[in-house]
């Protein structure tokens, strides 16, 4: 993706300044799905990127509640992978494993299903935003809790000057530094 589509994308988000608390400023993809050119331009480069980087096949795309369910299933498809949610606690029927994560404001619970990921499946985890990193960190022990592994974390946006990077055991790839 050129420099000039990612300064494309960069000037459909939003920014919500205190929001979900004060001190915390939010940047919201949701404008972006308002553009289909942008949301295929989005799609098509995450695609290429993965497919370009690994000569593996992908089985499975962990999308993380919420926003990761929006472009998830759509690359999932586009690589022949099966689509995964990570969902909060008590949103999943069955057996499901759970991961407790820091945010940069509180503490939650995240579950994925026991049965959706087959021991050794090489997984991609997909979200919006990489901000602290907890949430990525707690998909990537509910992947391990399956008996799989996670080949890279791919973000829309990370917020480099939080570091969550750092926090995760596999290769990270964001399309939007901030």
């Amino acid at each position: 993706m050129s420099n000039q589509d990612i300064e494309r994308l960069k000037s459909l988000l939003g920014t919500h300044e205190d929001f979900p608390q004060k001190g915390i400023v939010f940047k919201d993809m949701f404008p972006i799905f308002q553009d289909p050119t942008a949301v295929e331009a989005l799609i098509c480069h995450i695609v290429h990127h993965i497919t370009s980087t690994y000569a593996e096949k992908i089985d499975a795309v962990v999308g993380l509640d919420a926003r990761g369910f929006l472009f998830g299933p759509l690359i999932a498809l586009r690589l022949g992978a099966a689509f995964v949610p990570v969902r909060k606690q008590g949103k999943l029927p069955g057996d499901c494993v759970q991961a407790v994560y820091k945010k940069e404001y509180g503490e939650d619970i995240f579950e994925i299903q026991k049965s959706s990921l087959k021991e050794g499946a090489r997984v991609i985890v997909i979200d919006d935003l990489i901000a602290t990193g907890g949430s990525a960190a707690a998909a990537g022990e509910l992947i391990k809790k399956c008996n799989a592994t996670t080949v890279e974390y791919v973000f829309v946006m990370e917020l480099d000057f939080l570091h969550g990077a750092e926090v995760l055991d596999a290769p990270v790839y964001s399309l939007i530094h901030l």
